[in-house]
């Protein structure tokens, strides 16, 4: 196995980008390195240490096909939503042409989707539809965070993830791909998974902290 990049913590967790365009579609992924960031990502805190999280890897070239065929009619119907982040409007030229990459690379993982070698999909036990905020918040809050310590184990190991929920347009439809039981089990998160082309990543720019920060009150 490679050895891990070198990164101090704070490198890894600001440099942990969505890998969309530099993913390597051409090199495959051992599944040794899955395994491992799985063994890290089930590590992370869970609400009454219920551990109800499931993780469909999917390597299946025709299975990959089927599910970027649903992602890409998802894509069709996110480009004229105006939550799309090349609809969102910014005042700001510098946000807004940064918004406009971000649709652009997007667009082009919705168009190579089924090339990615691997495709995760976390799953908790447990639909939440219609359910209350308190029932949401616990059920994904359980699942997301170890989502989240794949990506950064997929990161130390010189791959690239993204974090996307397009797929969920249509669920059942996916769930039926790879026989995920749908009355029995929500889908959270679909992430590609590939080695990167390259391994250097910056942080991305953000809004300025003092305009998200409150002290004491809002």
């Amino acid at each position: 196995m490679p050895p891990l990049l070198d990164l101090s913590p704070d490198e890894l967790l600001t440099t942990t980008r969505a890998v969309r365009r530099r993913l390597d579609l051409e090199r495959p992924v051992d599944l040794s390195l899955i395994r491992e960031c799985l063994d890290v990502a089930v590590q992370a805190p869970t609400g009454s240490n219920k551990q109800d999280w499931h993780f469909v890897v999917v390597t299946d070239a025709a299975k990959r096909a089927a599910i970027a065929e649903h992602y890409g009619r998802a894509w069709d119907v996110y480009q004229s939503m105006p939550e799309a982040a090349a609809n969102l409007g910014f005042d700001d030229p510098a946000r807004a042409a940064t918004q406009e990459r971000v649709m652009s690379s997007a667009e082009h993982l919705a168009h190579h989707l089924g090339d990615v070698p691997v495709h995760l999909i976390a799953c908790h036990t447990g639909r939440v539809d219609h359910a209350p905020a308190l029932m949401s918040a616990s059920i994904w809050g359980s699942l997301f965070p170890a989502v989240w310590s794949f990506m950064l184990a997929a990161r130390a190991r010189g791959l690239g993830t993204t974090w996307t929920t397009l797929h969920l347009v249509y669920e059942r439809d996916v769930a039926e791909v790879v026989g995920i039981p749908y009355d029995e089990i929500a889908q959270g998160v679909l992430v590609p998974v590939a080695h990167t082309v390259g391994t250097e990543f910056k942080p991305a720019p953000r809004d300025d902290l003092d305009s998200v920060i409150h002290w004491n009150e809002w």
